[in-house]
């Protein structure tokens, strides 16, 4: 039996676990439920993008590889742009406490 397909369900199962635990830990009122696990779910796929990126072998499987990048790169775009609507979103609920005044 392969050991190769072992790891990539531990790595999968670890990342779900980490994923699940991040956010668990993110208040409600901060993000809904859909945003932050789609973040997590990105983050996920960024890690296995980077894992098939790494076990291809680069004369023969090429197009896997850029693939692969390519995956990763738009799932972190997905995490960038999560993690900017959040930002703006507490700056909005920032700025009604610093002015103390209710629009």
């Amino acid at each position: 039996m392969d050991i190769h397909p072992l790891i990539l369900v531990g790595v999968f199962v670890a990342a779900s676990v980490l994923g699940y635990i991040i956010i668990k830990k993110v208040p409600s009122l901060l993000h809904t439920p859909l945003m932050s696990g789609m973040n997590a779910l990105s983050g996920i796929t960024i890690l296995g993008a980077m894992i098939a990126a790494a076990a291809t072998e680069i004369p023969g499987g090429i197009v896997l590889f850029i693939v692969a990048l390519l995956a990763a790169a738009l799932a972190a775009v997905n995490v960038v742009g999560g993690f900017a609507v959040t930002h703006r979103m507490l700056m909005m609920f920032s700025n009604k406490k610093n002015n103390g005044e209710e629009k």
